[in-house]
């Protein structure tokens, strides 16, 4: 075999990709994505030893008998596959000694995901272990690898970021690295594809769009006291844009205009300081698609929608093609697939982590973020703004309490976010001139209502929204309330719930009855503006999120509000706390429970009973001391990711069948398999399913597999056109499953 023989892919048609020509452009790719955090000599080195195994003779013969376009592909445990990442691993330590092992990590797991050093707990074979079995890079080294490739000695760039931020900047350094490796690899296998990549407008002319739609709604809207204010805040919000960076908070309230507004911030910012992009993260999967199509509607295509429930389990060549790794200039995603991923070890969830530097980073409705995780959402937060170039806008009407917190002792009880600059000149004079509501709490707030009595009471309204804290509730309530109600939950796809949301605003807009029960999905983003709203009792930020969908526009002197005592319980843990120490705050009796103060006070008592890093996140991660360590083996990536799971069961995704647009998706899914455009359409169609109930219907075969690690309803017998997907007590095998009975 000649030494311009080596072959790092080869595709179908028998085309050759040279392996020596793979290391050098990965590496060159790698390093120019690095150095956007002045760390580009190490992710060259990364980029150029990470698939030396490759030179061995075991896995040259093993691609040339395959010939195809899995054979590259490396999975742990998998029969027949040549492990071809410990060598360059190994080569790496041998090169640079313990430095070696920063790029050891990434080399190991460019196709696996970032391993542990030591076994504990998490799948996998520890970095440890596969630094023991040198014969790996020996076998390489028997083959004619050129020097140039082989050359490198230690960086000169320290690690970014101290001990604390090690971690963070490992994963980094990974995510230039398989990015750069996918890429390369994508231009290989589908040169088409990957010159259609890129070529988005530059933020300054997305400006340009953006200040023209924001001029024609001005010139549209009415003159209303609630219109004046909201174009006080947009200018708050273009002002402050023109600030240094750093962690900034947007605290109005709900109906002020937050999304546009934050928009009109991110893009002053980014013209004015040359950032890459605007990156805006919403709580919920669920809303996902109404803050996309505000933006897309501005911005056309110049956008990406992306959350977590469909990225796939298992690493192959078409997902790792499919994946997202954030190039367009807006990306619209959720809390769950932004703070995972920057926790995450899978290749396909770190690919995207570069493109987050120099950016800014809109966090809509802090205060949903899970308090089992703030320690090390706190953490990162600090670091990304500190030493990757992150402004970050904190954007919500219920501020959450995230400055640094002690106890009696003066013991920490949270690191947390402490020079953080308010927008909005006077937020609280603007919170008196947005009071669009009467509250009325529960005379006795441990008497519950039943289902039936609230359902009577609910029916003498015309127009009425009731919010209650769970999809089983609001199906129990729907069933009760008169004929043509409508439901809303998250078991509906995307694409229903944003027929019925458009829906119900023209239903308002004409002045028709409109009876809407919904879980809290409503409660972020969500422009719906009912003159009554009822809502469970919950905690006080949920309380007056509903409160944002009542009187919404101030056309009515005072909106109603009605908190009242579900029959049940929320579920436990901090839906059950929050509730609980909202009766505990308002018990004695307050004048205006949704005064500003109020929200501090809340988040206060929620944040001191609670374990701020139950998961020891950071005793998987963080290092101890002001320095590295001498051996650079602290770190468990892939237990720290493991444990790092925003929402406790966070379900597996199904593709539902709402309509013949669904139908021709899942087909082509079927026949052609992942790719990035693909997925995009289909996540209007995908429900999230708790893992219980998605192991019934896999089991009663209501569900199957469709392509490796995507699943779709086998049959439309199951989707209902009011409630959507059907769980919970509704779930029968499909063929004896009769709609009309429910």
């Amino acid at each position: 075999m000649g030494k311009r023989d080596y072959a790092a892919h080869i595709s179908e048609d028998k085309k050759i990709h040279l392996l020596e020509d793979h290391l050098r452009k990965v590496g060159q790719k790698a390093e120019t994505y690095a150095e956007t955090f002045g760390s580009g000599a190490w992710a060259k080195l990364a980029g150029r030893w990470h698939d030396l195994g490759k030179y061995s003779v075991a896995f040259q013969k093993m691609i040339y008998e395959a010939n195809g376009m899995e054979a590259h592909v490396e999975y742990e445990g998998a029969a027949g596959k040549v492990n071809h990442s410990t060598a360059g691993a190994l080569h790496a330590v041998e090169q640079l000694g313990v430095h070696g092992r920063i790029l050891a990590y990434l080399i190991a797991g460019h196709h696996a995901g970032l391993p542990d050093w030591y076994k504990v707990e998490a799948p996998g074979a520890a970095l440890g272990e596969r630094l023991a079995d040198t014969k790996l890079l020996s076998d390489a080294l028997k083959s004619d690898v050129p020097a140039r490739i082989l050359a490198g000695g230690v960086p000169k760039q320290s690690p970014v970021g101290g001990s604390d931020g090690f971690a963070l900047w490992v994963r980094m350094l990974f995510s230039a690295l398989v990015d750069a490796d996918f890429l390369d690899t994508e231009s290989f296998y589908d040169l088409d594809k990957s010159e259609q990549r890129g070529g988005y407008p530059l933020l300054t002319e997305l400006k340009k769009s953006f200040d023209v739609h924001m001029q024609k709604m001005s010139d549209e809207a009415e003159d209303t006291q609630v219109n004046r204010l909201r174009a006080g805040v947009l200018g708050d919000c273009r002002n402050a844009g023109l600030l240094d960076g750093g962690i900034f908070s947007l605290t109005v309230p709900t109906g002020g205009g937050k999304t546009l507004s934050s928009m009109a911030f991110a893009l002053e910012h980014a013209v004015k300081h040359s950032k890459a992009r605007i990156i805006y993260a919403i709580p919920y999967t669920s809303i996902i698609e109404q803050t996309a199509n505000i933006f897309r509607d501005i911005f056309g295509d110049s956008i990406i929608e992306h959350h977590s429930s469909l990225d796939p389990n298992r690493e192959d060549h078409k997902s790792r093609l499919a994946s997202e790794n954030w190039d367009a200039p807006i990306v619209v995603t959720t809390n769950v697939q932004f703070f995972e991923s920057l926790f995450a070890s899978r290749t396909s969830r770190c690919r995207k982590l570069h493109n987050i530097t120099n950016s800014i980073v809109i966090l809509d409705e802090t205060q949903l973020l899970p308090p089992q995780f703030l320690q090390p959402i706190l953490k990162v937060i600090n670091q990304l703004a500190t030493h990757y170039g992150v402004t970050f806008v904190l954007s919500t009407a219920t501020q959450p309490a995230l400055n640094t917190m002690k106890d009696s002792f003066g013991n920490i009880l949270l690191q947390g976010l402490d020079h953080v600059q308010e927008i909005i000149s006077e937020p609280d004079a603007l919170y008196r001139q947005l009071e669009r509501v009467n509250v009325e709490m529960p005379t006795d707030f441990h008497q519950p209502r039943s289902w039936h009595d609230l359902a009577n009471e609910l029916a003498a309204y015309e127009s009425v929204l009731v919010i209650v804290n769970s999809r089983k509730d609001a199906r129990e309530l729907f069933r009760l309330l008169p004929e043509g109600a409508i439901h809303l939950s998250a078991l509906m796809c995307g694409e229903h719930r944003s027929k019925v949301i458009t829906e119900i605003k023209q239903r308002l807009k004409e002045g028709m009855s409109t009876r809407v029960v919904s879980t809290q999905l409503v409660e972020a983003g969500v422009d719906l503006d009912f003159p009554v709203v009822y809502r469970a009792l919950a905690g006080l930020d949920s309380i007056a999120q509903a409160a944002g969908r009542c009187n919404r526009e101030g056309k009515l002197e005072k909106g109603k509000v009605v908190v009242f005592v579900p029959p049940k319980e929320p579920f436990a843990g901090p839906l059950l706390r929050a509730k609980n120490k909202t009766v505990s705050l308002l018990a004695g009796g307050v004048s205006d429970p949704l005064a500003r103060e109020n929200f501090t006070k809340f988040f206060e008592l929620f944040y001191s009973d609670t374990d701020l890093d139950k998961y020891a996140i950071e005793e998987q991660l963080y290092m101890k001391g002001d320095t590295l360590p001498n051996d650079l083996s602290d770190v468990q990536f892939r237990t720290a990711a493991m444990k790092m799971k925003l929402i406790k069961d966070a379900g597996r995704s199904v593709f539902v069948r709402y309509d013949e647009t669904s139908e021709e998706l899942l087909d082509q899914l079927r026949v052609i398999g992942p790719y990035r455009e693909l997925m995009r359409k289909l996540q209007r169609y995908s429900v999230n399913v708790p893992e219980f109930w998605f192991e019934k219907l896999l089991g009663s075969g209501d569900v199957q597999e469709i392509y490796a690690d995507f699943y779709a309803q086998t049959s439309s017998v199951l989707y209902h056109p009011d409630l959507g997907l059907l769980l919970e007590g509704e779930v029968m095998s499909a063929t004896q499953l009769i709609v009309g009975d429910i």
